[in-house]
């Protein structure tokens, strides 16, 4: 049984401007590919390596998912591929949905990632974020974060017990472009 957790909360990678099409179904821009196939080497480099993936199911989530996926399996080969749910609850939601999503699919995985929207993947760090966590990464949710950033928080608590103030927010990572 698993001890220590660790969830990722990333802000899909840069999407295409509001066309004709709905919301739900932009696709990345070529920048935002760009980002999610840096996210990959990141995690990689930081053996940040998700055993579930909950994915928001607008399409630029899972595009950016599908990409940092390939990324990360060309830098950890190795590196069990996770089980991944495409939920539509993380399109429209807030933290506590979000927290409960995460109690009802991460099982018994030690780091799970929510690629999901703003302000939820903010809102939500933020809502977790214990006393002692790291102050720029907190100042950074407390305002927004931008496309292609994950949010790190750890804990030693079972995933049915996360709520406001259990983690330290350790991080938000970012890509160069």
């Amino acid at each position: 049984m698993t001890s220590h957790r660790t969830l990722i909360l990333l802000r899909h990678a840069k999407a295409e401007s509001p066309g004709t099409d709905a919301d739900k179904m932009r696709a990345l821009a070529l920048r935002g590919r760009t980002q999610a196939h840096q996210l990959g080497a990141i995690f990689a480099d930081r053996q940040l390596l998700p055993q579930r993936v909950l994915c928001s199911a607008a399409l630029r989530t899972r595009q950016t998912w599908e990409i940092l996926s390939g990324a990360l399996s060309e830098a950890a080969p190795d590196a069990t591929p996770p089980q991944t749910e495409v939920l539509d609850e993380l399109y429209y939601s807030s933290a506590t949905v979000v927290l409960e999503l995460v109690a009802q699919y991460a099982g018994d995985a030690s780091t799970v990632l929510v690629v999901g929207h703003e302000p939820v993947i903010s809102m939500t760090a933020d809502y977790l974020a214990a006393a002692g966590s790291d102050a720029a990464a907190l100042a950074q949710v407390q305002v927004g974060v931008p496309t292609a950033s994950a949010c790190v928080l750890t804990s030693d608590a079972p995933w049915s017990d996360w709520q406001r103030g259990i983690a330290n927010l350790t991080g938000v990572l970012r890509t160069a472009g």
